[in-house]
């Protein structure tokens, strides 16, 4: 499958909490460096011909109003945990005004959540204004949204099974600490891979800084950009100056492009 020039930006690079987080006066979440502001972790991929994003958490209203997104053709999911589908209910507004239903890409575990958190959408009966979904269920094999092909990359947050997606030159994981070999080798031959970091100590489910260092290191990944950062990773400035010269932390609104 050939992929066509693709513009990434991302929407978010924060944890689940977001950055600064809720009751916090540390020195990441007072910070005034803007790049230390995170919201919840998702993506924007872009065609000449195709819009998609990748995870709708909490933040997804205000990520599309802070990007000025006027279009959107489908939401791909990772996994079903709240800070990455809880958005999902704000594609209605892309409804009223393309007046199209929005393709939904989903494993089963994640369609189950869905089908079960926004019940409403999928009743026999619906109610006027809510959203309008084309649920689309995925495994491991390789799809298309519109022009744009996607190849699954399944990793383990802890023990759940969490997709990640490569997308031509560039492969996006996020809630993951473990990846097998086999899929490692999809990784391989990307100029750029996004990998979660959340900070630098030990965490049950997620990569460490180290250990996603590791990972692009192992994988011969020439471009790194680090994402789900929380605010015990530190101040952005002062872990980029930790890091290899081809690895760096992402940040809200950073944008990647690949012809």
């Amino acid at each position: 499958m050939t992929c066509p020039p693709l513009k990434i930006t991302f929407l978010g690079t924060g944890t689940s909490s977001g950055v600064p987080m809720i009751g916090c006066d540390c020195e990441v979440c007072t910070s005034a460096d803007k790049r230390d502001n995170r919201l919840r972790s998702s993506i924007l991929v872009q065609s000449a011909a195709t819009t998609l994003v990748v995870d709708t958490g909490p933040d997804f209203r205000y990520q599309m109003l802070r990007q000025k997104v006027k279009h959107l053709d489908a939401v791909v999911f990772t996994h079903p945990h709240k800070d990455h589908m809880a958005g999902l209910d704000d594609v209605r507004a892309f409804n009223f005004f393309t007046r199209k239903h929005i393709d939904v890409f989903a494993d089963s575990l994640t369609e189950e959540a869905l089908r079960r958190d926004f019940y409403y959408a999928f009743a026999d009966n619906k109610y006027p204004g809510i959203p309008e979904l084309n649920l689309n269920t995925i495994s491991d094999a390789p799809f298309m949204v519109g022009d744009i092909p996607v190849i699954p990359v399944q990793v383990w947050h802890l023990k759940m099974p969490v997709l990640g997606f490569r997308f031509g030159k560039f492969t996006y994981i996020t809630d993951a600490n473990r990846i097998e070999e086999t899929e490692k080798e999809k990784i391989r031959g990307s100029e750029v891979l996004t990998l979660n970091a959340l900070r630098k100590q030990h965490h049950i489910s997620h990569f460490t800084l180290a250990e996603a260092v590791d990972m692009i290191q192992e994988l011969q990944i020439p471009g790194g950009w680090l994402t789900h950062l929380s605010h015990q990773i530190g101040l952005h400035a002062d872990i980029e100056a930790e890091l290899p010269d081809h690895i760096h932390l992402a940040w809200d609104g950073l944008q990647l492009e690949f012809r």
